[in-house]
């Protein structure tokens, strides 16, 4: 035994024999302080617990770079990335984690101003959010390229999102997707909202929604805002993905993967306050319905087949209604 806990045991031991804090200290030339400090070790840990601890800092400033600093001058001044975006790509592409505060002086130290974002006037809309996860979620199919759309399902809840691509807009390509979706997504879906494009109202695909007792809700034309967590996520997709790889390259659909998985467990999020998709999922997990719930709640008289034109869409509502 050490004579460093050799000793500190013969104070312990004096402690528990009188139960008198003062004279201990008096006696052995030592602090209240110090005493309770090796007591209480004594008790959690025992005689291990009596061994001098390393006073190294456990958590150590990552260390600054040049390297570094080029990397996010370079995401400023070529993408315009904002300093929360900075971070997120960072980690993503460099596998380097920084504050945002040290982005932020970093940027300020080389003068770098700050962006000036555009905003034309635009209508005042009523935001929404569902309470749960899988209570509603967005689908759409945005074209990256010729001869290349990606396929896009996210939770209205927590932000958590599918992505596929495919060479058409079609709607087999839009029952393949469900079908990724419905593995992937961690939760059972209760509805599915899109546009009202034709690759979403082919009947197999709607059939396919009703076996899984999942409603289809179709917005309105000319309704982007109805659609907008899709719209949103599409965007950062192509500012914050597209921008980083090569449209031609043969992996880009494993690369897609790899970005989907970073948005859904790392990538923070202003609107969830800071937190990524899966946390927000974990956090609600208690609230979330099981598939079977679903299936109870399901009303089938309710449902039926939707047409793509609206108007004749709402007169067969009436219809229904009527019957």
């Amino acid at each position: 035994m050490e004579s460093d806990v050799k000793k500190r045991l013969g104070w312990i031991k004096l402690y528990e024999s009188t139960a008198n804090l003062g004279f201990v200290c008096r006696r052995c030339g030592i602090s209240r302080p110090t005493l309770r400090k090796w007591v209480q070790r004594y008790r959690q840990l025992g005689v291990a617990g009596l061994s001098e601890h390393s006073r190294r800092p456990q958590r150590i400033k990552t260390k600054i770079t040049p390297e570094d600093i080029s990397n996010i001058l370079i995401l400023r001044k070529s993408r315009k990335l904002g300093h929360r975006s900075i971070v997120s790509e960072m980690k993503r592409l460099h596998g380097r984690s920084f504050s945002t505060a040290t982005i932020q002086k970093i940027l300020e130290r080389h003068n770098c101003k700050y962006l000036k974002i555009k905003r034309g006037y635009r209508k005042k809309v009523n935001r929404y959010s569902r309470p749960v996860p899988g209570d509603r979620v967005q689908m759409d199919v945005c074209k990256i390229a010729p001869g290349l759309y990606q396929y896009t399902a996210i939770d209205d809840c927590s932000r958590f999102k599918v992505l596929a691509l495919y060479p058409r807009r079609t709607a087999a390509n839009t029952l393949r997707f469900l079908e990724l979706v419905l593995e992937q997504m961690p939760f059972p879906i209760q509805r599915i909202q899109t546009d009202r494009g034709n690759e979403f109202f082919a009947e197999k695909f709607q059939k396919t929604l009703m076996d899984y007792s999942i409603k289809f809700r179709p917005v309105k034309p000319r309704s982007p805002h109805l659609n907008g967590k899709v719209e949103r996520s599409q965007r950062t997709d192509l500012d914050e993905f597209y921008s980083t790889v090569d449209l031609k390259d043969p992996e880009l659909p494993d690369l897609l993967s790899q970005w989907q998985f970073h948005y859904n467990w790392f990538r923070a999020h202003s609107s969830l306050s800071g937190k990524a998709p899966i946390d927000v999922v974990n956090s609600l997990s208690d609230k979330t319905p099981f598939w079977d719930e679903v299936g109870e709640m399901y009303d089938e008289s309710k449902e039926r087949l939707r047409v793509q034109n609206y108007r004749l869409d709402l007169q067969l509502n009436g219809v229904k209604r009527c019957l």
